[in-house]
């Protein structure tokens, strides 16, 4: 029968694919790994963070190891130079983006009514292609758009003491987990071998595959939003463009999110300029320097920093930003690069079916 058929195949497909108890144990602890970040992913943000700050500060104090200073030392000396460096940064950037965003939020009005003006008096001078109530719906939207970011701006700023308190939280104990994580990290690690099955030569095929991508990628990552955000900074400031540092962090931190993130951080780039200079000389100019930018980033700067992003099919990215990022926010965002080369390394890892050819009867 056609439930047996079914059966028998499904049957043969279990003993091919789990006969061997190595797939099994992969199995079994990548599912156990996504059960924890999906239903505690957000207790768990600050370790997240932790570990972060651990890949990325790995490679200054190993090299400082090989020069004959103890871990410990060597962990405290990078990490008190990682912190003060960022706070340095941090406090340098955040008046002005915080006197940028201000302004920004005040002048958002009038761009607004400049740009329905605009978008109106396209049924006027295209009346056979440009539809009245299109326009209309369209400008409703924007309106409704801007009016429900205002509310959530309104709200944020209500919650600031929680957010405060949660800025405290990780001051002090991202820190302190990222100066034990480094300077026990074997300590750790031989903890945490303690809790894997016993039958783990594909977890450990596995995981050393994705240890060094993921070092790679946090680093890469780092490097890749420094780069971009001063590059762009350059010509914006070089032109005079309004809110030049705030626009440049913003597309900065937009290569977070790959392809989908350079295109939603043009839309303000854009109407900045447009509300600035109009369609003139200045615009255009502006415009090509930003493209170029981003051109030079995707088929450049991205090629040399994440070698085995490249592998990997730009719907691939696409489906798992979607996916991660819908799963885990911000962190499947962020890690959605090193999760898809997971699963594509778990694939590629996987026990194959036998194909050699069964005798004839």
């Amino acid at each position: 029968t056609k439930e047996a058929s079914m059966l028998d195949v499904l049957k043969r497909w279990y003993q091919t694919r789990f006969s061997d108890p190595d797939a099994v144990a992969l199995f079994l602890l990548l599912v156990f790994c996504f059960a924890v970040l999906w239903l505690f992913g957000d207790l768990l943000a600050p370790l997240l963070v932790a570990v972060v700050m651990a890949y990325l500060l790995e490679w200054p104090v190993s090299r400082l190891q090989r020069t004959g200073l103890s871990r410990t030392f060597a962990t405290s000396l990078v990490l008190l130079l990682f912190i003060t460096v960022t706070t340095l940064m941090v406090l340098g950037l955040i008046p002005t983006l915080v006197s940028q965003g201000v302004n920004l939020a005040k002048e958002a009005p009038s761009m607004l009514a400049h740009a329905q003006d605009a978008v109106r008096t396209l049924p006027e001078k295209y009346p056979e292609i440009v539809d009245v109530s299109l326009v209309e719906t369209i400008i409703d939207n924007i309106r409704q758009r801007i009016l429900a970011g205002g509310e959530q701006l309104v709200s944020a700023s209500l919650s600031s003491l929680i957010n405060v308190v949660a800025i405290l939280i990780y001051a002090i104990l991202v820190p302190l987990m990222v100066f034990f994580m480094l300077k026990d990290k074997q300590v750790l690690m031989g903890g945490l071998r303690r809790f894997l099955p016993r039958n783990r030569t594909l977890v450990n095929r596995v995981w050393v595959e994705m240890n060094d991508q993921i070092i790679n990628y946090i680093r890469g990552k780092v490097i890749e939003i420094l780069i971009v955000g001063v590059a762009t900074y350059i010509p914006f400031a070089l032109m005079g463009l309004r809110y030049s540092v705030l626009l440049a962090v913003a597309v900065g931190f937009s290569v977070l999110i790959p392809y989908i993130g350079a295109v939603a951080v043009t839309v303000p780039v854009a109407m900045v300029a447009l509300f600035q200079w109009g369609l003139t000389p200045d615009f255009a100019w502006l415009m090509v320097a930003y493209l170029v930018i981003q051109a030079l980033d995707g088929n450049l700067l991205v090629p040399l920093l994440f070698s085995e992003a490249v592998n990997l099919h730009p719907v691939a990215i696409i489906i798992a930003v979607l996916v991660f990022g819908g799963l885990w926010g911000f962190w499947g965002v962020f890690f959605a690069i090193p999760l898809a080369t997971l699963v594509k390394a778990v694939l590629n890892a996987w026990p194959k079916r036998d194909e050699t050819p069964r005798p004839t009867p």
